[in-house]
């Protein structure tokens, strides 16, 4: 069995004195993508920030491809081979389209790489139109396009996405989850964090349910589908 891309291990952390997370666990193989879920205030988006080295685990485990990363800075989690599409886009503002996705290029394996400006240009033809604007000039749509682009741009080994579809219009809604299924299709691994349950059962391989900073329940779409108290006890759907 081929080692885990991403794999936690009773995961601990906090901010402060306040404890967040108490037992988190996942498993993310390569070509997966699998879902991180849970009500508000459950731990994920802290799940997420401990384990791309923004914030400092009191306890557990966090490996990338069996090597041991729990308390590892950031740029070298990066280095490693994450990239973090953040809640809330975070675009530089007063960059052009092309600066923002210029600025994060990087190339982690050492060969040819799969993510070039025109590779995420033909990925997503709306940035190229819009090249020259700067990441304020943005509608919400656009901004988290730039910011998957971005993320695409460090050919991560592991795409993150917190909160993908998170305060956008209901049709572009629908193109980031197309976007997402066809780099799903490409062998693109991906942890996601999203409310939206239906489309997250269609696109993922395996979901992890969140409660109150322990994970509850782990599983495959039909699982999860043929389950529907499970969705409500921990879900609200």
């Amino acid at each position: 069995m081929s080692t885990p891309l991403l794999k936690v291990a009773g995961l601990q952390a906090g901010y402060g004195e306040t404890r967040v997370l108490f037992d988190v666990g996942l498993l993310v193989n390569p070509g997966e993508v699998v879902t991180l879920m849970g009500r508000n205030g459950m731990g994920k988006t802290t799940t997420i920030r401990t384990i791309m080295g923004l914030l400092k685990p009191l306890g557990g485990g966090i490996e990338i491809e069996g090597k041991a990363m729990a308390g590892a800075p950031a740029y070298v989690v990066a280095q490693a081979g994450l990239g973090l599409v953040p809640e809330g886009r975070q675009v530089f503002p007063t960059l052009s389209v092309e600066e923002n996705l210029i600025a994060t290029s990087a190339n982690r394996s050492g060969g040819t790489p799969r993510w070039t400006l025109k590779a995420v240009y033909d990925f997503f033809p709306r940035l190229e139109e819009r090249k020259a604007n700067l990441g304020s000039q943005l509608s919400g749509g656009e901004q988290q396009m730039l910011a998957i682009g971005r993320a695409l741009m460090t050919n991560p080994k592991l795409l993150i996405l917190d909160e993908a579809t998170e305060g956008l219009a209901p049709i572009i809604r629908g193109e980031i989850w197309q976007c997402l299924k066809n780099l799903k299709q490409a062998g693109q691994s991906i942890l996601i964090v999203d409310k939206t349950v239906s489309a997250l059962e269609r696109l993922a391989d395996r979901h992890v349910i969140l409660e109150k900073g322990q994970t509850v329940w782990t599983g495959t779409s039909p699982e999860l589908a043929a389950d529907p108290g499970l969705k409500e006890r921990y879900l609200g759907a």
